[in-house]
């Protein structure tokens, strides 16, 4: 007979084995900012339980000391107020709400998305002559459009960036909200139709590895997932080269209009050449013919309401220089007075 320990180790091998196979990529990532926000996890699940194990301990303890059937343990049915014992219950939690208060206020700040970043990681700071590579990304239905609009070429879920090279990749969408998220290099930040976020990062080692939509958006989002590669600055450029060469050809109005359609499971696939105000369409959501942009849109209201405004000037004017009449002020225009002394 196998004793009761025994079989139940037996049986959580498999779990274990399954355990150890696991990616810890969030805690153990490549990218400065990742490892940032993997320490600041750290520091936040210490802090927390220097009062979790404490109190899950004093529960065993309570638990077994003070039982039915232990006659020998104090019974104080008239006990009701120690100050020893307040303060450890309501000081002890305090000091770790403010340490970890404090914790979460100075990494939120240094970690903002937009935030340029000042070091390539903790022995290296940025060089004077680093300039970022930006990468302009778009979540689509149900896919990743990715622009490199200083190299004119675009990619469909693969996103390549040079290793110790500032990272600025701009997020927005096509139709629905999603989250931008690649474990090995930063944080996620939320991509919105007609809405941009800005997203500094630096890959530090040559890696492969992957990137997904955080955020549900549909029926094709749990296979919204992209290639991933940190690859050193020559191999990027060879790529590049590649992707000019080999491309299907170049992302203009009327290709991308093919592309937003809804699609799931979209191969990689390159563009060799982008049309130079593609992005700018894509945030304003006027890239096919007739669509007035969105900035167009509200520059006209804008200027409409400015022009309803000075229709209405005079009107005002004479009542504001009726009141300061009353009150014994001088109009000399409608935007000046001075006071009568």
């Amino acid at each position: 007979m196998i004793p009761k320990t025994v079989s139940r180790g037996l049986l959580l091998t498999p779990l274990l084995a399954a355990l150890a196979g696991c990616n810890t990529v969030v805690m153990n990532p490549t990218g400065d900012i990742a490892k940032q926000q993997a320490h600041l996890i750290t520091v936040s699940v210490v802090l927390m339980l220097l009062i979790i194990v404490p109190v899950m301990i004093l529960i065993v303890w309570f638990a077994i000391k003070y039982r039915a059937s232990n006659t020998e343990a104090a019974y104080e049915p008239d006990w009701d107020h120690s100050t020893k014992l307040e303060l450890v219950i309501w000081g002890a939690p305090l000091l770790i709400v403010i340490v970890l208060g404090l914790v979460t206020w100075i990494y939120t700040h240094k970690l903002d998305p937009y935030r340029p970043l000042d070091r390539l990681d903790e022995n290296r700071p940025i060089p004077a002559t680093a300039k970022p590579l930006v990468v302009q990304a778009v979540a689509m239905d149900w896919k990743w459009l990715f622009i490199y609009p200083e190299q004119g070429i675009a990619t469909v879920n693969e996103l390549v960036v040079p290793v110790d090279q500032p990272l600025r990749i701009k997020v927005s969408a096509t139709s629905v909200m999603n989250a931008f998220y690649v474990p090995e290099l930063a944080g996620m930040v939320y991509g919105m139709p007609g809405m941009e976020i800005t997203l500094n990062a630096v890959q530090n080692k040559p890696v492969s590895s992957f990137g997904i939509s955080s955020n549900y958006s549909g029926a094709g989002y749990s296979d919204m997932k992209f290639a991933y590669r940190g690859v050193p600055q020559g191999d990027f450029d060879g790529w590049v080269a590649s992707v000019k060469s080999t491309s299907a050809g170049k992302l203009d109005r009327a290709n991308y209009l093919v592309l937003e359609k809804p699609s799931i499971k979209d191969p990689v696939r390159h563009y060799g050449a982008v049309d130079d105000d593609m992005y700018y369409r894509i945030l304003n959501r006027c890239v096919a013919d007739g669509v007035v942009c969105q900035d167009k849109m509200m520059m006209d209201d804008a200027r409409k309401a400015r022009e309803m405004a000075m229709n209405r000037m005079p009107q005002h004017a004479a009542a504001t220089r009726l009141a300061q009449a009353n009150n014994g002020e001088v109009c000399t225009t409608p935007d000046e007075s001075v006071k009568k002394k």
